[in-house]
């Protein structure tokens, strides 16, 4: 019943004949209401005439449904793995809602036959969140239960520098890539925060190159036009003991038109294909014996237009240290690039004088845009594969740049 009672307490309490007269009411209206509840046995009656509660009474007793929400409502500094969970004593939970403050809901998985809730993800770090849950008992009564909490505030973080970038279109070979500045003890957890999504669909998997870099890559080359989504959700993952991840991003890239550059390090060619067919033949030069290029397949993961090669950055010494170097595109982190070379003569097609780089004959500063070196630059993007084959060399390390294509996919999902 929702009608406001009569106060006869605070009658009472006042001196005076009309607190009297109010206590005298107030008894008769006791004794009436008294007499209304007696067990008359008629239709209107609020019991039945052996004792036990009516339906509509029935109906209103409390659910046996015990809802609990942990970590505690108000708790502050909560960890953002592991302590969120929601359960359910005698009933099933029906609903469990979790939102951050920016009304962004947390994903979560029922178990135990639905008498327990967990989120699916971490949760941010330094974010208030609210819980609601509701839960029914046998009788299908409800029970709720409601809780706000504070994730903690890191005092150690760290980031991950990806590639590509967002918006881009790239080739074929182009991983996606993600360097740590921290070392990571917890790859599982960062894994799984990294999640990848592609239309058409196609398994993508993660492997790890030592601990502070991860590279996710399908089983065979992109297929053209692929449009791939990355959730990159690093914000309160706990990399590493006491780390955790600051950044939570969403990276789109699309995947352009399929060309792969096939090198042969004997006949001093190499042959660009496009879906498969050739489009054109170009004269190169590799690596000189003793320093001969790596074989393989590499993938091209920066473009200079004009830039400085010096030995001494890859261990030469003072071998060399060449100025202006045209149309540079760079295939390992090591220091293998294809690129412009107005210095090897007659060397094009005919014979290997290079430190290990891949030459195409060009003009100094790259000014000519009718040259081998020129045409080859302005028809490869960020992304495309270049094959060696036939070099003296060893096949190049899948970590040497974005080269995982090297490994199998057996041992790339181990």
């Amino acid at each position: 019943m929702n009608a406001r009672p009569i106060s006869g307490a605070s009658a009472v309490g006042r001196r005076g004949r009309k607190g009297k007269g109010w206590a005298l009411i107030s008894g008769a209206l006791v004794l009436t209401l008294a007499a209304c509840g007696g067990g008359g046995g008629g239709k209107d009656a609020g019991a039945s005439g052996d004792g036990k509660a009516s339906s509509t009474q029935q109906g209103k007793q409390q659910s046996t449904a015990a809802v609990t929400i942990a970590p505690k409502s108000g708790a502050t500094g909560v960890d953002t793995s592991g302590a969120l969970k929601v359960d359910v004593a005698q009933g099933k939970l029906t609903e469990v809602t979790v939102k951050d403050a920016k009304g962004t809901q947390v994903d979560g998985t029922l178990t135990g036959g639905g008498t327990s809730w967990t989120p699916s993800v971490h949760l941010a770090a330094a974010t208030k969140y609210t819980v609601h849950a509701v839960a029914k008992d046998s009788e299908g009564r409800e029970a709720a239960e409601d809780s706000t909490f504070t994730t903690l505030t890191p005092k150690n973080t760290f980031l991950g520098y990806f590639t590509p970038e967002d918006g881009s279109t790239v080739g074929v070979g182009m991983p996606f890539s993600v360097n740590f500045t921290r070392g990571i003890t917890n790859p599982k957890a960062v894994e799984k925060a990294i999640r990848i999504t592609t239309q058409p669909a196609v398994d993508v998997e993660g492997h790890w190159f030592g601990n502070d870099r991860l590279d996710f890559r399908p089983e065979q080359y992109w297929k053209e036009g692929t449009k791939v989504t990355v959730d990159l959700n690093l914000d309160g993952v706990e990399g590493r003991s006491g780390v955790y991840g600051e950044q939570h991003k969403t990276i789109k890239f699309t995947i352009g038109r399929n060309q792969v550059s096939i090198v042969d390090a004997k006949k001093h060619t190499m042959k660009i294909t496009q879906d498969g067919k050739v489009i054109k033949t170009l004269p190169v030069t590799t690596g000189k014996p003793g320093y001969d290029t790596w074989n393989g397949q590499m993938v091209i993961s920066e473009k200079l237009t004009v830039t400085r090669m010096n030995g001494e950055t890859v261990g030469y010494g003072g071998e060399y240290d060449i100025k202006d170097v045209p149309h540079a595109m760079r295939l390992t982190t090591s220091g293998t690039f294809i690129h412009g070379n107005y210095w090897g003569g007659d060397a094009f097609g005919n014979y290997n004088a290079s430190h290990g780089c891949v030459g195409l004959e060009d003009v100094r500063g790259g000014y000519d845009g009718s040259v081998p070196a020129a045409w080859f630059f302005n028809h490869s993007i960020i992304g495309d594969v270049v094959v060696v084959q036939h070099s003296n060399d060893r096949t190049v390390d899948p970590a040497n740049g974005l080269n995982g294509w090297n490994m199998s996919w057996a041992d790339w999902t181990k």
